[in-house]
């Protein structure tokens, strides 16, 4: 596919992002603008029995990620099949920034969907890229700019090595790098513990899963995927 002129309004800082003059928070959990309006019409969650095995605790690289409380999670932010409302070609990621939600498109008409958090207005990337590089349990890196403003940050810079991967790191389980037109864009995919933050706009630019879900993704995303980031709702989606 083809990668338009860059839409870029703002962009997320993390790992590598060194020169971008945005003044921006890295990801990290910042504030809360609200939960996107709901969809007229959602399909039902899957069952009970189902749920807790998705979301239940896990070991993955070393590292013990917790249960999530999918009871307390709006039902429609949950990881389920659906049948595809985005026209792209199978393989694409889309995200529906305005309904909080991300898609995998996949063979026969359906699509993955995850809800996800999303950047609060105004540091917000839109437009059609391809995951360039894909990282499990990657190290956080705040940008300089980042580190004038929080000096107890230096601890974490690339000078010394950045944040050790674990649950505490911003990045969380995994985390997909969006290139477009063969650079770094600076927006990440990437994982969360806080689920409280899905279907909220609380974060500097970048769009977070749950770990469980971020591993899921992780593991379906085809080599260079293709993505369309839409910051206004898509024309025919409910």
């Amino acid at each position: 596919m083809q990668n338009p002129p860059s839409l870029i309004s703002r962009r997320c800082f993390l790992a590598g992002s060194l020169t971008a003059p945005v003044l921006l928070s890295g990801c990290m959990t910042t504030g809360d603008s609200g939960a996107a309006p709901s969809p007229a019409a959602t399909p039902a969650a899957p069952e009970t029995t189902e749920l807790e095995a998705r979301y239940a605790a896990f070991e993955d690289g070393g590292h013990l990620v917790p249960a999530v409380p999918y009871k307390k999670m709006n039902p429609e932010f949950l990881r389920q099949r659906v049948i595809d409302p985005t026209g792209e070609a199978p393989g694409t990621v889309v995200v529906d920034t305005p309904r909080r939600f991300l898609y995998l498109v996949e063979q026969g008409g359906s699509a993955m969907r995850y809800g996800v958090g999303i950047g609060r207005d105004g540091f917000a990337w839109e437009g059609q890229g391809y995951i360039h590089w894909r990282q499990p349990w990657p190290r956080w890196k705040p940008p300089s700019e980042m580190i004038a403003r929080q000096p107890e940050l230096e601890r974490y810079s690339v000078a010394n090595g950045g944040m050790d991967p674990g649950l505490s790191n911003p990045l969380g389980a995994r985390a997909l790098y969006i290139f477009q037109n063969r650079q770094d864009t600076l927006y990440r995919l990437h994982g969360s513990p806080e689920w409280q933050s899905i279907g909220k706009a609380v974060s500097s630019g970048c769009v977070r899963l749950i770990n469980h879900d971020i591993v899921d993704l992780y593991g379906r995303v085809p080599y260079h995927a293709p993505i369309v980031v839409h910051q206004t709702p898509m024309t025919g989606v409910a």
